[in-house]
């Protein structure tokens, strides 16, 4: 079995943009690989801690982070 994982990052115009838009625009990646062999298989959430940057001298130094990415999982 084959899977592939492509990050799927949703945007609205926030004065205009809801919640369908962000489903319409999973709805439009999902199709898009079904309509190349891939069965959907879900979307996860993936965690990651992003390094400090200790910058140079301390200077422009940044604290590290966590942050969570959304993942469209397929299989063929």
């Amino acid at each position: 079995m084959e899977y592939k994982v492509v990050p799927f990052v949703a945007s609205i115009d926030s004065k205009s943009g809801n919640t369908n838009h962000v489903a319409q625009q999973l709805e439009a990646t999902i199709t898009s690989y079904t309509a190349k062999g891939w069965t959907y298989v879900g979307l996860e959430s993936v965690t990651t801690f992003v390094q400090p940057d200790a910058g140079c001298f301390g200077i422009a130094a940044k604290p590290g982070y966590t942050t969570a990415n959304q993942m469209v999982v397929f299989k063929k």
